[in-house]
């Protein structure tokens, strides 16, 4: 286990309020565990900017099964982006409608190629990207 380290920090009494707000309406149990959220955010968020270090995530995607070529497009797109594929789990939500939740690992350039490939595909309804740091 890694050991805790305390620090002090200094904030204008506005944003601490605004801060306090942020800690309540997410539910974090302290502004400890609320800051250190948000320091790994930024983290993460700076190592895909800049490229230089592998991350993890997950892309969930909402697509028309039924439009003409799609799955086979999907397909296509994901065994030509497997090295950075660890599992993908398809749900079908209803008729015209699949789900597709997609557990990634890999460079952030190439992780974004891929979303950026998926979003632009016809009959694609919808596409996020959540990543986290992989260490």
């Amino acid at each position: 286990m890694t050991s805790l380290t305390r620090f002090g920090v200094s904030l204008n009494g506005g944003l601490l309020r605004q801060f306090d707000k942020y800690v309540r309406d997410n539910g974090c149990p302290t502004r400890s565990k609320a800051l250190e959220g948000l320091i790994r955010k930024s983290l993460v968020e700076n190592s895909w900017e800049t490229g230089a270090d592998i991350v993890a995530g997950a892309v969930v995607m909402v697509y028309d099964h039924h439009k003409r070529e799609l799955v086979n497009k999907l397909l296509d797109v994901q065994h030509d982006h497997q090295e950075i594929i660890i599992s993908s789990q398809h749900v079908h939500l209803s008729h015209d409608n699949c789900l597709e939740v997609i557990a990634l690992k890999g460079k952030p350039a190439r992780i974004s190629s891929f979303v950026n490939l998926l979003k632009a595909l016809k009959g694609v309804k919808h596409v996020s990207l959540s990543v986290v740091d992989s260490d």
